[in-house]
């Protein structure tokens, strides 16, 4: 089997470009590409997902026990699997590197592909390549690809530079293309559901790596044995039970969703039917919904022509539906996102406006601490801190003051700076993004909560039944 990380020198230098096209080159070869992603990241995870042709992973290990990283990544391996890192090789948010991109490395011993952007260099590329060498010498990098070139007279230079003063092969280069560029917007790439030229895109970058990066190099020097499987020690403590059915917001308004989350709710009894908040005139027949994150504001000209799905949205969680939204989800559950100049209806379940900032309103990894108020079933388990992670630019403003709250937020922003997990009914609709990893059961804790609305209905709808005989 094969296994690698892309990473670059900084941020900007076409990794993830080059992690498409290898995606997508290696997969046209007949190999079965699994890729993984570092970091919480919706939006790269879905254009890798596409690309291969299998659902991305994220490896995170400022959210991850190491275990359940090596776990992960053995536990889904394939023929060639490849990692996308963020930033740079080096960077992260310890000061000793330990959640840095070589940290991830050395902890899956992944030899390193690092992507250079080379515009502007020639004989300073050596000292770079050297300096990264150098700062740790248990990182394997095993290859070069050089991107952004000039021409192959720049090429010829870089790879003369490379081959006298470094012992590191240039595996790829790649010239200047601005027909390999993806759109990006606030939070990073277009996602690659709202891109009507996904696919095509998708090709056309596969067939320029193909082109420019020797494959069968590439496939040499990545060359491992598989990883051991570690015992997990993480593991739900709340049965299953009986069946639910789901409703899963899937269309281009909404599409933030992390693969093992979704693995995570079917293990525990949610069968996960989609919709789309778009199209769909009617709710599909289910016990609950799930509406996670997306640019519901790009959307929301349909989104407020929909009237029809967002008045049955809206009356099913006022007549107690368990439902969870995240981020862009509680957005379009508010009463309406100002947006550019213009407000636009939206769903009203939620008793709060919307309000679109040129800035981040929060960003990064948030620490939570769980109130009492909390609605979904608790584990018999010691209550620990839920480390989770926010990205938005909206604000959620002008609720009543007698709101309640499921977290109390003590490392980032969430609804208000201090608190997050809105409660309104049986919807808990939060800023912050959940994972089920380590210690955090939130899958199997809404697939039970959804469970048990559904049993107290049953119950609740026999009862007025037998009274009205």
């Amino acid at each position: 089997m094969n296994r690698m990380l892309i990473s670059a020198a900084h941020k900007s230098s076409g990794k993830t470009m080059v992690s498409i096209g290898l995606c997508a080159a290696l997969a046209a070869r007949g190999h079965v590409v699994q890729p993984f992603k570092k970091g919480p990241d919706y939006i790269d995870p879905m254009w890798l997902s596409q690309a291969a042709g299998h659902a991305c992973r994220n490896l995170d290990l400022y959210l991850m026990e190491n275990d359940d990283i090596v776990a992960t990544f053995a536990r889904h391996s394939a023929e060639v699997n490849l990692v996308e890192g963020n930033k740079g090789l080096y960077d992260g948010l310890a000061l000793d590197g330990s959640n840095s991109n070589a940290a991830l490395a050395k902890l899956l011993d992944l030899p390193v592909m690092l992507v250079i952007d080379a515009r502007g260099m020639t004989r300073g590329i050596a000292p770079l390549i050297l300096g990264y060498q150098a700062f740790d010498r248990d990182i394997n990098i095993a290859g070069i690809i050089l991107n952004n070139l000039g021409g192959s007279r720049h090429e010829s230079k870089l790879r003369a530079v490379l081959e006298h003063y470094t012992d590191v092969p240039v595996v790829g280069a790649i010239h200047h293309d601005e027909r390999l560029s993806i759109v990006e917007r606030h939070l990073g790439l277009m996602p690659s559901n709202e891109s009507h030229v996904a696919t095509s895109k998708i090709k056309q970058i596969g067939e320029a790596i193909a082109e420019q990066v020797d494959l069968d190099k590439l496939l040499v020097l990545t060359e491992k044995e598989p990883l051991a499987i570690p015992h997990k020690a993480e593991v739900s403590p709340l049965p299953c039970g009986e069946k639910v059915r789901i409703g899963i917001a899937r269309d281009r308004s909404f599409g933030f969703y992390y693969a093992d989350d979704l693995d995570a709710l079917e293990a525990a009894g949610a069968e996960l039917v989609p919709f789309d908040t778009l199209r769909d005139a009617q709710l599909p027949e289910v016990d609950g919904l799930y509406i996670g994150g997306g640019f519901p504001e790009t959307c929301a000209t349909e989104l407020e022509a929909n009237a029809a799905l967002r008045s049955q949205i809206k009356t099913a969680i006022e007549g107690g539906m368990p439902a969870y939204a995240e981020c862009g989800g509680l957005m379009y559950l508010s009463r309406g996102i100002e947006y550019q100049g213009q407000t636009y209806r939206m769903v009203g379940a939620i008793p709060g406006d919307v309000k679109m900032h040129d800035k981040p309103i929060g960003r990064g990894y948030v620490h939570l601490k769980e109130d009492e108020a909390h609605p979904w079933p608790r584990p018999n388990t010691p209550a620990k801190q839920i480390k989770a992670h926010e990205f938005h630019y909206s604000s959620l403003e002008n609720l009543p003051p007698d709101s309640r709250f499921a977290y109390h937020v003590e490392r980032g922003y969430g609804i208000d700076g201090v608190r997050d997990g809105l409660i309104v009914h049986n919807l808990l609709a939060s800023y912050t993004h959940l994972r089920t990893i380590g210690s955090c059961y939130w899958a199997t804790r809404f697939v039970a909560f959804v469970r048990r609305c559904k049993e107290q209905h049953t119950v609740a709808t026999s009862t007025n039944t037998e009274k009205a005989l």
